[in-house]
């Protein structure tokens, strides 16, 4: 009876030293699609009022998995927005196209909130500028 409880006691110990030689976690990279945009702020300048101002938004999807923009909120309705429907895949690139209204005259600073599956989670883009009387 001895003899075992000896035997267990080393085999615990040899357990414990094994153990502390083990290599410490360091986290696995994660697994996913990463969204990547060149720029995350535009500023149109000064704009007179009915020119076209648009701007797109370049990203990339700098992941490992397909990259799928889910839904785009602009923070008001003088913007409208397009992108794509189809994942881009890994080491892809695509953009986002933003239109502000140009019938509104003044300074403006709005936001753009894009959704997607993304390991980075949600990213905001700003867009800034002023819209003047046309001649």
């Amino acid at each position: 009876m001895k003899l075992k409880t000896v035997l267990l006691a080393i085999l615990f110990s040899l357990t414990a030293v094994a153990g502390s030689f083990a290599q410490p976690v360091t986290g696995k990279e994660k697994d996913g699609p990463l969204i990547s945009f060149s720029e995350t702020e535009y500023d149109f300048g000064t704009i007179r009022t009915g020119d076209e101002a648009v701007h797109y938004f370049v990203f990339s999807n700098t992941g490992n998995a397909p990259l799928a923009i889910v839904n785009v909120r602009a923070s008001c309705g003088c913007m409208a927005s397009e992108w794509t429907k189809k994942p881009v895949v890994t080491g892809g690139r695509d953009s986002l196209r933003i239109e502000y209204n140009t019938k509104i005259k003044g300074s403006f600073n709005k936001t753009i909130a894009v959704q997607s599956n993304a390991e980075n989670g949600d990213i905001e883009l700003k867009i800034r500028g002023s819209v003047v009387k046309s001649k």
